[in-house]
């Protein structure tokens, strides 16, 4: 099982915040190093010294790391048009060497968009707007050089596209779509996605969700095999109990909420959980929601003894 780490800097994090944690990811031996696409903290935080972009941020990333991967878990179909979406990323591709994946959703939190005159649309429309973005993005990558692409749609038009630049990876770097929806995400994963995503829900909907994924693979006549399963879960691991419970406190949770709904506990504790979650829900990658980016020595843990026990 590959574990990656996923940060949320939207909370309070600076761009040097970041880069340490990266660096530190990727001289742990961690698979990828992925953020948040957000602008506006959540809960209490405060969210100093403010939003950084998360894909200004990959750009900076991609040259300043060496091996690790790096992603969003999910950069947000309003914040983006589809067409500067797709030369952003093959950009960001191009710079690391082929390093990029784009993890796209529906956006969800109507508070960033209000206070950063994003406009907000209903969630049909937006689903609408992650199928078309979905569409072009792949459209336009795979179109060969010196051939135009043109889309006409509901929410973007493309007359004669050059579909440039292209990215490093072929025919495009893979694409995460998650959720916890019940119709149109499996669905969309199943026609678009490299990798079906599900975070911060327990075994029992793990298990349906593959399943409806699965189902919507069989129907449009995909092996389901061929599809990628993940999930994100906060992280708390400690060596003991009192260890435990001082991480906990660090991001104001509850050590027994998180030991039931995250994954949270001595490093036994965490690689029988994740076990539990490959041998039920078939998972095969696991973002490790890490909420404490000053406390390095957390990924230590989790790469010597929960990450080599895997």
């Amino acid at each position: 099982m590959d574990l990656r780490i996923f940060t949320e800097p939207q909370q309070g994090a600076s761009y040097d915040d970041l880069l340490r944690v990266a660096r530190a990811s990727e001289d742990a031996g961690f698979e990828a190093f992925f953020r948040s696409d957000h602008y506006l903290a959540m809960g209490e935080a405060n969210g100093l010294p403010g939003p950084t972009d998360a894909w200004v941020t990959l750009a900076a990333l991609a040259r300043e790391t060496r091996t690790i991967r790096l992603g969003t878990l999910m950069t947000a179909v309003t914040f983006r048009l589809p067409g500067p979406l797709g030369i952003a990323v093959a950009q960001v591709d191009q710079m690391s060497g082929g390093r990029i994946e784009l993890g796209i959703g529906t956006g969800w939190y109507e508070a960033e968009h209000r206070a950063y005159g994003i406009p907000f649309p209903p969630l049909g429309e937006r689903f609408d707007m992650l199928t078309e973005q979905l569409e072009i993005l792949t459209g336009s990558w795979r179109t060969p050089v010196g051939v135009k692409y043109t889309h006409h749609g509901e929410h973007y038009t493309f007359d004669d596209s050059p579909g440039l630049p292209k990215p490093a990876q072929t025919p495009h770097p893979p694409i995460i779509v998650g959720g916890n929806g019940r119709h149109r995400t499996p669905v969309l994963a199943a026609t678009y996605a490299t990798e079906f995503n599900m975070p911060f829900v327990g075994l029992d909907d793990l298990v349906a969700g593959q399943e409806r994924v699965d189902a919507a693979c069989r129907d449009l006549g995909r092996d389901p095999a061929t599809l990628g399963r993940s999930t994100a879960q906060v992280v708390c691991a400690g060596r003991d109990d009192a260890e435990v419970a001082r991480r906990a406190a660090a991001i104001g949770r509850d050590p027994g909420e998180l030991r039931a709904s995250g994954l949270a506990g001595t490093p036994a504790e965490l690689v029988d959980k994740l076990g539990t979650f490959r041998e039920r829900a078939g998972l095969e990658r696991v973002y490790l929601q890490v909420l404490d980016l000053s406390d390095l020595d957390h990924l230590d843990l989790i790469a010597a003894e929960v990450a080599a026990k895997l």
